[in-house]
């Protein structure tokens, strides 16, 4: 390289690590304050932020419910999980409003709410997988971690073992059918999509599992709707819903922000939905249901992934006590 050259490139680097400096100094990096203390408040919650339990216990919740014995007058079990995905543990602050909520009802007839946490170990120790959705809902799904199921990241495909409980429970008989519902393409509509391989298992071996995408949130709560009006509705629903997720990312991760709020507000009227169509079923009365309520991280600014405390504390809200 001539030197002239060398000259122009040294100060056209200097140029841009001025400028960065200015940026910097003009708009410093935002640092949200009082999330903690927020959180910390939440005096519903069963534990603390320090004795959170892994995301992977719902594996075992749905797992305990479908091995259990059947209450007394009860001729069936069936589970669903609703999940908000990017659904930050500060937005239970807002459950004081006049919103129709599916948290608040279900705390409402002795449920319980606990503390979880994503991203492989809880705090402070650094995160083993990303704060993100594809390992945060794989993890329930298998009751293991990145280091046992592959899924590190978005768009790794997981191998068949360790089998998702949309699969396992039907292949040891607790269960007759599964459902997996869903609008976010990176579940298994992509040829890198997390669940891919498993969609590709169940139509080989003619499991009773569906796996359908849909549009939008409208779409998924049609779906679900639909499965759970069925007389013979699936006996396990697994579902996400993206109205925190996608307004994050959008406009922010943040109480500050209403579009994010809007998007909770959403989530839980959603689900409250859901509930309601489970309690009107003909049948409900005969049956044993275990209903969830997690989501599969948080969220700081517009994004997630990383290690943070809003995007490693979770939640877990259940009709059944959670044993601490």
């Amino acid at each position: 390289m001539k030197k002239s050259a060398k000259i122009c490139l040294i100060l056209f680097v200097a140029v841009v690590l001025a400028a960065a400096a200015t940026l910097v100094f003009l708009f410093p990096p935002v640092v949200e304050t009082g999330y903690e203390e927020k959180v910390d408040a939440l005096s519903f919650m069963e534990n603390t932020r320090e004795t959170a339990v892994p995301q992977t216990e719902i594996y075992n919740l749905i797992s305990d419910h479908f091995n259990s014995a059947l209450p007394e007058g009860k001729t069936e079990k069936k589970a669903i999980v609703i999940g908000y995905d990017g659904c930050r543990a500060d937005t239970f602050t807002l459950l004081d409003s006049e919103h129709k909520s599916a948290v608040k009802t279900l705390l409402a007839d002795g449920g319980n709410a606990v503390f979880s946490y994503c991203g492989g170990v809880n705090m402070p120790e650094k995160n083993t997988q990303d704060t993100s959705t594809a390992p945060g809902w794989c993890s329930m799904l298998t009751g293991k971690w990145a280091e046992t199921h592959g899924v590190y990241k978005n768009y790794q495909p997981k191998e068949i073992e360790p089998k998702t409980l949309l699969i396992s429970l039907i292949e040891d008989g607790k269960i007759d059918s599964s459902a997996f519902y869903v609008s976010w393409a990176g579940h298994f509509s992509k040829p890198k999509a997390t669940y891919i391989n498993e969609l590709n298992y169940i139509e080989e071996n003619n499991i009773n599992s569906v796996f359908l995408r849909a549009e939008n949130d409208d779409g998924t709560k049609a779906n679900v709707l639909a499965d759970i009006n069925k007389a013979d509705c699936s006996d396990f629903i697994f579902l996400t819903l993206e109205y925190t997720d996608h307004n994050g990312h959008a406009t922010g991760f943040s109480l500050d922000n209403p579009n994010y709020t809007n998007g909770f507000y959403s989530a839980d009227e959603t689900g409250l939905e859901f509930i309601e169509a489970i309690k009107s079923r003909k049948t409900y009365e005969n049956e044993d249901w275990l209903i969830l309520i997690t989501t599969d991280h948080g969220g700081i600014r517009r994004n997630h992934g990383g290690p943070s405390v809003q995007e490693r504390t979770t939640f877990i809200v259940s009709n059944k006590e959670i044993a601490q």
